[in-house]
């Protein structure tokens, strides 16, 4: 590569170290998105999707860009927007598709499979004034057109704060708010037929039922969905027992872990809700991992990172943290296993917002991620080369095609 920089330090590959992701702002004016919460964000080999998101203390009268905004006059404080973030090039995108996104954008719920984007639910502003049980569909790979799902069949009511976990044609919601009242019921959407029944509703018959909570998360290991944190206006939900629902007996159950004797006492993460959550794929011989990140209990913000094995229900506190504390953020993961954070508050009392993108690698990937990883770090211009070039170099299509 001919602008190979000679003068960086040595590449090393960082596992379990969170690395800001300083914007592309190179090559004449770029926008990037302005700082949010209520977001949700997916992520591909190639891209990150930033959708939505909610900022009251963004002013027109001193940003030339929203003063010219039509759809964020028109919407503010929330963002009618569908954002993304270029890995390779390290650039920001707005997509062009603000006629087809939802009114409500803020708190939805947000899943990807292959390069489809699912978007369920949400609240418009003022905050549960005008909620959603509607899901769109959103194409990443084409025209970033979101499209409406006809449903029929007993549909989840109109929530906020809900999350979903796709089993293979069936796509489960757990929970959510009115803005008043709180669920974890459990809903199922047959893709194919596109009709909603009734998994389990909670009315109190077992102790073991969760309660009703918002902005928890979900993991999945094809039998149990596993429900973290979340909580209501008054009150956060903790991870010494983790609630799980069966899909084989259809019951809900009670998962007692374990501590990490390591950690300060307890030992588990704090109670929290609006955290992240990124669920990692183990090899033959790691099991499949849950990373929880950030959050809010009612008065103090986390910056911690915990990380909670699913069969051994071991937790183990990680050795490094989000770069700040910070709450109502938005995490993915790659299919390689980095993890990205987008966005969310970081100031008290509902304070402060930023648009910052940090990322950490959660697991030791293929040799091939570390090496792309390296020659995008010797050769940050590398996006600006024809493809053919770039092929002609020896560089494998896989690859090539990541860059935007």
């Amino acid at each position: 590569m001919s602008n190979l920089r000679h003068n960086k330090p040595t590449y090393t590959f960082k596992p379990f170290v969170f690395v800001k992701c300083e914007p592309n702002i190179t090559g004449g004016r770029c926008l990037v998105p302005k700082a949010r919460s209520g977001h949700r964000i997916v992520c591909d080999d190639k891209n990150l999707y930033s959708y939505g998101g909610y900022n009251p203390f963004t002013s027109i009268n001193h940003d030339p860009e929203l003063r010219n905004d039509q759809v964020w006059l028109e919407n503010r404080p929330l963002f009618k927007e569908l954002w993304k973030y270029n890995f390779a090039s390290k650039k920001w995108k707005r997509l062009l598709c603000n006629g087809t996104i939802p009114n409500e954008l803020a708190s939805s719920a947000v899943i990807s499979k292959g390069r489809t984007m699912m978007i369920y639910g949400g609240t418009g502003y003022p905050f549960g004034t005008k909620s959603s049980n509607q899901l769109h569909v959103c194409n990443l790979h084409e025209d970033y057109k979101m499209q409406l799902v006809n449903v029929k069949g007993s549909c989840p009511p109109k929530q906020y704060g809900q999350a979903l976990v796709l089993d293979g044609i069936h796509l489960y919601t757990v929970g959510g708010t009115t803005g008043f009242n709180y669920t974890a019921d459990v809903h199922r959407l047959d893709l194919k037929t596109c009709v909603w029944e009734e998994v389990y509703m909670c009315t109190g018959k077992t102790w073991k039922e969760p309660q009703g909570r918002y902005r928890h998360e979900l993991a999945f290991d094809g039998t149990r969905i596993y429900l973290f944190g979340g909580g209501t206006a008054e009150v956060v939900y903790g991870f010494q027992e983790i609630p799980a629902f069966n899909l084989v007996t259809g019951s809900w159950e009670s998962l007692v872990t374990r501590c990490d004797p390591e950690a300060p006492a307890p030992g588990i993460p704090e109670s929290r809700r609006c955290h992240g959550c990124v669920q990692v794929s183990g090899s033959a011989q790691q099991e499949v991992a849950v990373y929880i990140c950030g959050g809010y209990n009612g008065t103090e913000m986390f910056d911690d990172v915990w990380r909670l094995g699913l069969q051994s229900l071991q937790w183990t506190q990680m050795k490094f943290s989000l770069p700040h504390a910070v709450y109502f953020h938005s995490v993915a993961v790659t299919p390689a296993g980095c993890m990205y954070s987008f966005g969310g508050i970081t100031g008290e009392n509902n304070g402060n917002r930023t648009a910052d993108v940090n990322c950490a690698w959660m697991c030791i990937p293929k040799l091939t991620e570390i090496c792309w990883e390296a020659l995008l770090y010797y050769n940050p211009d590398l996006h600006l080369l024809p493809k053919d070039q770039l092929l002609h170099c020896g560089l494998p299509l896989e690859y090539v095609n990541r860059i935007d």
